[in-house]
């Protein structure tokens, strides 16, 4: 079989194994300009020309290196609709929704935003002012989205550990936000509550308060994009609410995969952008084993391939996931502590903490098997190396693109 592995894949043989490889529906894939501009010509809710009037700033918050959406698609639908609304290309500034993440570089701002990188800046969340509180918690985002007259964002509709699904509101909130709110949502007490889930949208306490924090930031509009194995698969426009709903919809129907039984190991497939770190490359275990169904037996393991240039990884987050895990003398241990509280960003080590104290997690090809080895996981140069002989193992090839149900 291939997995995917950075920009390219991998084959695996397990020929002493009973496999079963499970590939959602996937849906048929879009243009993704043409379905843009139809989303804008059918928003839900409000138009972009009852949002914003020709003397307006205007601010839109896009997605990061870590998220495969099309910005520079996306862009070039928004700014080419506001331009036509008379508002011009000064009047706009373009805000990288990094959150605590790395800063993009100018070769990867030209790279996903094209003719508009020029617009572009990367959100630091040291340049915050406080817009209004949810739950007590104050809201922070990046000076020049408060300052804007409006707020529009791009994203990606995708399954998401916290939020049910990505998108929405989130790009704002917490990409271009401060600690405080990206603290709050990523703290444990709010991790472990009911309904905080993968896949899940209503009822859900994560995606509320983002909705909510959205509503004090002022995100007007977004234009959002969904995706599945065999590329982009919708979009939508509007509401930040509602265009989610909408395509958290589509991406369901495209991406679940009923599951019989449980298996010795599951192989989860990642490949970039997101298998660049073992902070995000570790999405892929915790899908499996914190979904809606979860397929191990007790103390099975994850194989999850990956390559990992940037090993731990660079940023914020990143950094504190890994000397939280590196500095851990075990999962149990590690899981308790963290329940006190932790700075943000260090909450994938929380959850992954959380997986490690049921499985085995072993990474394999990649290019930092010491960074792997030093955070309480176990490297492995093949997937091969990482099975046992005749194990019933189920194989993910895009784990991070697939629902496993009941």
């Amino acid at each position: 079989m291939t997995l995917p592995l950075g920009d390219g894949t991998v084959d695996v043989s397990l020929p002493d194994c009973e496999v079963t490889v499970c590939e959602p529906p996937g849906g048929e894939p879009v243009d993704p300009a043409a379905a843009a501009e139809a989303a804008l010509s059918n928003p839900r809710g409000r138009s972009l020309d009852h949002v914003v009037d020709s003397d307006e700033t205007v601010a839109i918050v896009v997605t990061d290196v870590t998220r495969a959406t099309p910005d520079d698609v996306l862009l070039d639908a928004l700014l080419s609709r506001l331009q036509s609304l008379g508002v011009a290309r000064e009047q706009v500034t373009v805000v990288v929704g990094l959150g605590l993440h790395r800063p993009m570089t100018d070769a990867e701002l030209a790279d996903a935003l094209g003719e508009h990188a020029d617009l572009a800046t990367n959100h630091d969340p040291d340049a915050t002012v406080t817009v209004g509180q949810v739950d007590g918690v104050d809201v922070e985002i990046h000076e020049t989205v408060a300052a804007a007259d409006r707020v529009l964002a791009t994203g990606m509709v995708e399954p998401h550990q916290y939020a049910g699904f990505s998108g929405g509101a989130k790009t704002a909130v917490i990409g271009a936000g401060g600690e405080s709110q990206i603290g709050y949502t990523h703290g444990p007490d709010l991790l472990a509550r009911d309904g905080v889930r993968l896949g899940r949208v209503e009822d859900n306490p994560f995606r509320s308060f983002l909705d909510r924090a959205g509503d004090r930031v002022g995100v007007d509009f977004c234009l959002n994009v969904t995706h599945g194995p065999s590329g982009i698969l919708d979009a939508a426009a509007g509401e930040p609410r509602a265009v989610v709903q909408s395509l958290a919809a589509s991406a369901r129907e495209a991406l679940s995969v009923p599951i019989e039984g449980t298996y010795d190991a599951v192989v989860a497939g990642v490949g970039a952008p997101k298998d660049a770190n073992l902070y995000q490359a570790t999405r892929a275990a915790t899908y499996v084993a914190l979904g809606d169904y979860d397929p191990l037996v007790p103390d099975g393991r994850i194989v999850v391939p990956a390559r990992l240039p940037e090993g731990a990884g660079d940023g914020t987050g990143e950094q504190r996931f890994y000397e939280w895990l590196s500095s851990a003398e075990s999962a149990e241990s590690l899981y308790a502590e963290m329940a006190g509280g932790y700075e943000p960003g260090a909450q994938r080590a929380f959850v992954v903490a959380r997986v490690l104290r049921a499985y085995d997690l072993y990474v394999t090809d990649s290019e930092h098997p010491t960074v792997v080895e030093d955070c309480l996981m176990h490297a492995a140069e093949h997937v091969e190396d990482a099975i046992e002989p005749a194990s019933d193992v189920l194989v993910v090839p895009d784990a991070l693109d697939t629902l496993l149900v009941e």
